[in-house]
């Protein structure tokens, strides 16, 4: 083959729908490898095989190029996983507040509050670049597509709403109320009752906010059934229990009082552990649902 015929080849495969890669260390190859997704050249190639090159191997072992491609499709789905879970748990975070400036006579979590949550949340995600891949991601080369971001974020950031509205409501007309004396927030008359109040309520909702955050990490990492079937690598489950439990025994602290924040009572815990559970239930099965409809979770 010429080098135009070589090239022409390459185009070809390409507009097909192929991703290609094309290997060469000659003058003839340069067009073929400048046409090519990814070029590859040996340390030994001419000027202009090695100019044209992507990738410059330095031994001679072909198997350095599948380890490449292996840790590249690593790379992407560690990307898209913090990518995709981080919009998606924004977009819920978002029709929560709405739902709660809708009924609520005070703020559903103050600032320091909220910078403190998502600061210790993001420092947990840290961990995702080391995080475990299935093995059958990465068979196949996958393309950059910011629609699936989009969709992803409408189907599964909802369903985080859902319970933090429930949590909304279990703690204003139940769990709120129970410790302070059993009057609802516009019958206490008293300051400082009101003030413990909402406290409680800040408190519970901060907690719950960073369980069901950190959890649905392990949920919509894969779509097999987590724990069971795929587990998160050991980084990403230290992060993520050391995240945990530092912003649930915080209330308990005597940082607390500074950060606006209460001693949660025992039945909450009850609450918490129902809502974790419940929500694990349905996220799992509207992922079910998503990958039935695209064919793919990630």
């Amino acid at each position: 083959l010429s080098p135009s015929q070589k090239a022409r080849v390459v185009r070809a495969l390409r507009a097909g729908g192929h991703t290609v890669g094309y290997m060469g260390d000659g003058i003839n190859d340069a067009p073929a490898m400048k046409a090519s997704d990814v070029g590859i050249s040996v340390d030994t190639a001419v000027d202009i095989a090695k100019e044209s090159a992507d990738v410059i191997l330095l031994e001679k072992d072909l198997m350095i190029l599948k380890q490449g491609i292996l840790e590249g499709r690593r790379t992407y789905a560690n990307m898209i996983k913090y990518i995709k879970m981080t919009s998606s748990s924004n977009f819920g975070n978002m029709f929560s507040v709405l739902a709660a400036s809708a009924f609520l006579p005070f703020l559903p979590m103050q600032s320091l509050q909220l910078i403190l949550l998502n600061l210790v949340y993001d420092i947990t995600c840290t961990a995702i670049p080391w995080d475990n891949v299935d093995e059958e991601f990465l068979m196949k080369p996958r393309k950059w597509d910011a629609s699936s971001i989009a969709r992803f974020m409408v189907w599964i950031g909802p369903t985080s709403s859902v319970f933090d509205i429930t949590t909304y409501l279990a703690l204003f007309f139940l769990i709120c109320p129970s410790v302070c004396g059993g009057q609802m927030f516009r019958q206490i008359s008293d300051p400082a009752v009101r003030q413990m109040f909402v406290s409680i309520f800040q408190s519970g909702w901060f907690v719950e906010s960073m369980w069901t955050q950190t959890l649905v990490v392990h949920m919509i990492r894969t779509p097999k059934i987590p724990f069971l079937q795929s587990h998160a690598s050991v980084p990403v489950m230290l992060m993520g229990g050391c995240g945990i439990a530092l912003l649930t025994v915080l209330p308990f602290t005597p940082l607390a009082h500074a950060l606006g924040l209460t001693a949660l009572p025992p039945v909450y815990f009850g609450w918490l552990a129902l809502t974790v559970v419940c929500y694990m239930l349905l996220v799992t099965v509207v992922k079910k649902l998503y990958i039935k409809k695209y064919g793919e979770l990630l």
